[in-house]
């Protein structure tokens, strides 16, 4: 279980996370981006604009660790229809801020840009993220991510990987 925060993070401390977390996901690597949640940790991707519940209306995903672990190991499968094809990404993050800060939990919202190619087909996603993390005795965490897909209302293709 994770402890409580010690002391606010600084921005370039959440600058490297978020940094971090970006280069696991451009690799693939969901074993080193699953490490920088929390146990109770959640990935939402809404489906339309300003939704507020993930529970009580539709989503694009919205997974608890248990649903990152599957996911993880399923992309990770030698028999997984995935490992047809090299998925390549290119994450760019930008406009790091820190919205809310208090003993529990510092929000940070940032805007990005994902360029996926798969299968022979090259997509552009961006939008914005809003992490909750936590500082704990494992250092800084993700309590929660929320991805808003400027599109997210959209036809999307099939999102291969996290964003």
């Amino acid at each position: 279980m994770t402890s409580v925060v010690r002391s606010n993070p600084a921005i370039h401390d959440i600058e490297e996370l978020l940094y971090a977390e970006a280069s696991f996901l451009d690799r693939a690597d969901l074993d080193g981006w699953i490490d920088l949640y929390t146990d109770d940790g959640t990935y939402w991707m809404p489906v339309i604009p300003g939704q507020e519940d993930p529970i009580n209306h539709i989503s694009l995903f919205y997974d608890d660790r248990v649903m990152m672990e599957i996911r993880r190991r399923n992309l990770k499968h030698p028999r997984a229809p995935s490992k047809d094809y090299a998925i390549r990404c290119s994450h760019i993050i930008s406009n790091i801020r820190i919205t809310e800060q208090n003993e529990a939990e510092t929000v940070v919202e940032s805007n990005f840009h994902c360029l996926m190619y798969y299968n022979e087909k090259q997509t552009t996603y961006g939008g914005a993220y809003h992490h909750g993390l936590i500082s704990g005795e494992d250092g800084l965490k993700i309590r929660h991510k929320r991805v808003d897909l400027i599109n997210c209302d959209a036809a999307l293709n099939t999102i291969i990987i996290y964003i």
